[in-house]
């Protein structure tokens, strides 16, 4: 029975993996690690933590050495006045994957987690052997109108009105008058904003949501560079009724590496790992154990961005890990 052995070790999360801390150039980054085996990397959303795994990462740790970070900013870890642009992000995913011992990793990045997942392959394809983006952002400039709102400025200051019982209340308000789907999700919405409990975490919030969007839109650049993972196993996950970042933005990223597979979510919103987690922990597996890990070549990757994307690659030999 998955759904109840999910719902057990949701409810056994802090007593059975704690969160633990490594210092990265000064700063406290939070991470839980768990289990032994390849290695997989999860990448929390905007405003998350490590916790919105919970329900699955005692699970894949029966087959997998676990990584989740609370990004900096977030949850566990420390908020400075700091670069939280989605580069930055990654360079602090590959020096805590440096400090952890992990060479190589599948890595999984859900909404902002997802770019910074896509960024990491970009900057160091020699770290990721499969990627997955959930929902991920950077791909088109759509994006939910609460976002762009929380993108001005002065946001900081109105967030610790919205923190409290009557401010929940009118959140809810605000969420339904603004439409587009997110009243389904305000139980997420509002655990988001529980979570940002200091004048840092709401900083780091706005600084991270100004660094990737405005009041028009995501900075998109994905699919800018998205050719260059070549025949690096990729899988795309979305709910097909995601308020927050259109499912269109599944099939552009389909279209733009059409070797990656296409999983969505009937009926699901914008977190689809934790609206049917049953069938994410299913499709994540599945993907992880049928797909062989790429290998790098530092000359593939030259060339490809020689080409610009215009060239395919030839393909891998049969049966062989794919090069990217």
């Amino acid at each position: 029975m998955p759904e109840a052995r999910l719902r057990a070790v949701d409810d056994d999360w802090a007593s059975t993996f704690g969160v633990q801390h490594v210092t990265v150039h000064g700063h406290r980054r939070a991470f839980v690690r768990a289990g032994n085996g390849p290695a997989v990397v999860l990448l929390h959303g905007i405003g998350a933590s490590s916790s919105t795994w919970s329900g699955l990462i005692p699970l894949l740790a029966e087959r997998f050495t676990v990584i989740a970070p609370d990004l900096l900013g977030h949850g566990a870890s420390d908020a400075p006045r700091a670069d939280y642009s989605v580069a930055a992000y990654a360079c602090g995913v590959r020096d805590l994957l440096a400090l952890l011992g992990v060479e190589r990793a599948t890595v999984v990045g859900h909404s902002l987690g997802g770019a910074i997942a896509a960024q990491l392959t970009y900057q160091y394809p020699e770290l990721v052997e499969r990627l997955v983006l959930e929902a991920t952002g950077g791909v088109a400039r759509e994006l939910h109108p609460a976002l762009r709102l929380a993108a001005l400025p002065g946001a900081e200051q109105v967030m610790p009105l919205l923190n409290n019982p009557m401010g929940r209340r009118m959140t809810r308000l605000v969420l339904r008058a603004l439409g587009h789907g997110l009243t389904a999700e305000a139980d997420l919405v509002l655990e988001t904003l529980e979570g940002m409990t200091t004048a840092g975490k709401r900083a780091a919030f706005c600084r991270t949501l100004r660094a990737a969007c405005d009041l028009s839109g995501q900075a998109a650049s994905l699919l800018e560079y998205c050719y260059l993972v070549g025949a690096l196993p990729t899988m795309i996950v979305w709910g097909e009724c995601d308020p927050v970042l259109p499912v269109a933005h599944a099939h552009a990223a389909s279209l733009a590496m059409p070797a990656a597979r296409l999983e969505l979510f009937p009926g699901t919103g914008h977190f689809p790992h934790r609206a049917d987690p049953v069938r994410f922990l299913h499709v994540l597996t599945e993907f992880m154990t049928s797909t062989p890990a790429a290998e790098h070549s530092a000359g593939a990757w030259r060339e490809r961005l020689r080409r610009g994307g215009s060239i395919a690659p030839d393909p891998a030999p049969e049966a062989a890990a794919p090069v990217v």
